[in-house]
């Protein structure tokens, strides 16, 4: 099955959740990860119950703080 992730075509089984891509695309720091689905965020709790689908497109976002700089 043909999906995005990260911008890139993959060829994934059927029945993956994204909690197992996270874990098949090596992501690092996984719990410190934002995931969007079709341009929607997935919820943490719905990682491992949210199956992808045919031409899906996932995304892993990391957000960053910032502190002063000085300005």
């Amino acid at each position: 099955m043909k999906v995005t992730i990260n911008g890139k075509g993959k060829d994934i089984k059927k029945g993956v959740t994204v909690t197992e891509v996270l874990k098949t695309e090596n992501v690092k720091m996984p719990d410190m990860v934002s995931v969007q689905l079709n341009d929607e965020f997935v919820d943490r709790n719905n990682f491992s119950s949210t199956v992808l689908k045919e031409n899906d497109k996932i995304d892993f976002l990391y957000f960053m703080g910032g502190g002063n700089i000085g300005f």
